[in-house]
């Protein structure tokens, strides 16, 4: 796989990195450059080399939608249901 650095150069990633980064693709529902490139801000928000982004893309926001989606259903009580149990208790 070759990751794009700039115009005139490119990045060879191993056989290993490239397998990782499809997989958290596929786990994320995003592109293996949008993978990459996600792993690549975490890493530099983490060492100190970037700022922390105040705002999120609305791919960004659409990607946390989808995570959260396709999360299990814990309490299959409506929420009206839950809110009397709280107000009740």
């Amino acid at each position: 796989m070759l990751a794009r650095v700039s115009q005139d150069e490119m990045v060879q990633l191993s056989d290993n990195i490239e397998a990782l980064a499809r997989m958290i693709a596929a786990a994320r529902g995003v592109s293996v450059e949008d993978a990459v490139a996600w792993a690549i801000e975490e890493g530099a928000h983490r060492s100190g080399l970037a700022r922390p982004r105040r705002r999120m893309t609305g791919a960004q926001m659409l990607a946390v939608g989808d995570e959260i989606a396709a999360l299990p259903l814990l309490d299959p009580r409506s929420p009206r249901e839950i809110m009397q149990e709280i107000n009740d208790a």
